[in-house]
């Protein structure tokens, strides 16, 4: 409607321009000022256009552009955060609403594909998030993180209009495989010029990301897709590719232990030894040599032995990293209320009280390391409640790709499984890099799924209804 009164009235269009052309001419110099000489913030403005231009092309491509580079992205990120009063912005919350946005509109184009399945307990454990958004003793954080969350379910919708198709899932693996590479890059940088030097005396490799744990998260989901690019009977690899493939999952294996994140070493492993014992039982072989080999390099033999001390709570004591938590678990929940049990303290309210109940802060805003300890304190049982349904529901999906694609379903499983164990010891609601490509990859794999029960003329799980026997 509106482009046709444009194109009918020339002269409206021009005025249009000019008024467009005028009002960026004037916020430029604005612009400049606000950004202080930094020469990276300078370049938010034409980048925000260049997004802005391919996002009216092609919504598809610009989601899957992001998350090429969304790996490698808070490294530029952070350095283009500014301020504007009490609000603090940046490119990587543009990209974020960006994200949104896109996922909105493929909903409002295509309201048939919406995965109403998989999606309402998303859904319920956003309505839970928000309605704790209003009670949190912090409101603006809140609001951030909830922008967070709703990120995640946006990269999680838009996997069901990318993938249409079995070969789309391929394509979703490629994509985040070749996510990768940059970081990866990156890491034998900041090996050489960060790692080297100190002779790796409690050095953490982190990459591009902001802490070690988000990128040896990022590495093992990394991991297990290289594992199914080269397993997969349904990903043909050239000899080339195949062989740079197979050189690179040990390079990224060494990259994840030189993160030092124990956690990462452990689901990886887990997931390794599954595989090996479902469907190659020689890796078995590899798997108990692997260990042994770990423990021959000084850093990795000092952070597992770490665990065997510092496990008793004695004045003056310094406790390790798995006793300090369980510590920290034990306070928060002990400091929660009968009142307070259905919906929580509000949303980030743990960080914000941890200096309150826990003896062992040291007047720091500790997070819980844990985020069924952070859902019950900040959201309560609703939320834990709406948390559970939420991995269950995608277990139960994945399980039928099971009948699609045998080896990806384990994978996918795998994730999720995954994705739950480094939970119960990590921050991992606000890694926001590492969740984009988790549900992005999960939501490919239950689209793949649900698009085969609509060409098998099957209902979803969720909408399926029961049947009554007569007696």
């Amino acid at each position: 409607m509106n482009g046709e009164l444009l194109s009918r009235h020339p002269s409206l269009l021009s005025g249009v321009a000019f008024a467009v052309a005028l009002l960026v001419g004037l916020a430029i110099p604005v612009y400049a000022d606000l950004m202080a000489g930094n020469y990276v913030r300078l370049m938010v403005l034409p980048a925000l256009i260049a997004l802005g231009f391919i996002f009216c092309l092609d919504r598809l491509f610009l989601l899957g552009m992001v998350l090429l580079f969304r790996a490698a992205g808070d490294l530029v990120f952070d350095s283009t955060k500014f301020s504007l009063g009490p609000i603090s912005l940046g490119f990587g919350g543009l990209v974020n609403a960006f994200v949104i946005l896109i996922a909105v509109l493929l909903v409002a184009g295509r309201p048939a594909r919406f995965p109403r399945a998989v999606a309402q307990p998303w859904i319920v454990f956003l309505l839970v998030a928000l309605v704790c958004v209003f009670i949190a003793p912090e409101k603006g954080e809140a609001i951030r993180s909830y922008l967070g969350f709703l990120s995640y379910f946006a990269v999680f919708l838009s996997a069901f209009y990318f993938v249409r198709t079995e070969a789309d899932f391929k394509v979703c693996v490629k994509l985040v495989l070749l996510s990768s590479l940059l970081p990866s890059g990156y890491a034998l940088a900041d090996l050489l010029m960060s790692g080297l030097p100190a002779g790796f005396q409690g050095y953490r490799l982190k990459s591009t990301f902001t802490h070690p744990n988000i990128f040896a998260f990022y590495l093992t989901l990394v991991l297990c897709l290289a594992l199914y690019a080269l397993k997969s009977p349904r990903i043909q690899l050239g000899a080339l590719r195949r062989s740079a493939l197979t050189l690179y999952v040990p390079y990224l294996l060494v990259l994840l232990l030189l993160t030092q994140t124990r956690s990462a070493w452990m689901a990886c492993f887990a997931v390794f030894g599954i595989y090996a014992l479902m469907f190659e039982r020689r890796y078995l072989v590899y798997l108990a040599a692997a260990p042994a080999l770990a423990m021959l390099v000084p850093s990795v033999r000092d952070r597992v032995l770490d665990l065997g001390s510092g496990n008793e709570v004695v004045q003056y004591a310094k406790l390790n990293s798995f006793a300090w938590r369980l510590q920290i678990w034990e306070y928060g929940l002990r400091w929660i209320r009968p009142e307070n049990l259905l919906l929580g303290y509000g949303f980030g309210s743990f960080k914000f009280y941890s200096p309150t109940f826990f003896p062992f802060s040291g007047g720091v805003n500790f997070g819980a390391h844990n985020i069924y300890v952070q859902t019950l304190f900040e959201f309560g049982l609703a939320g834990l409640a709406a948390l559970s349904w939420l991995f269950a529901r995608l277990l139960r999906t994945l399980k039928r790709m099971a009948r699609i694609d045998k080896l990806g379903a384990f994978v996918a499983i795998a994730l999720v499984v995954e994705y739950m164990i480094i939970s119960a010891s990590d921050n991992v609601f606000s890694y926001l890099a590492f969740n984009w490509y988790f549900w992005f990859v999960v939501g490919a794999g239950c689209a793949v799924v649900l698009r085969h029960m609509e060409e098998e003329g099957e209902e979803p799980v969720a909408v399926r209804q029961p049947v009554i026997r007569a007696a």
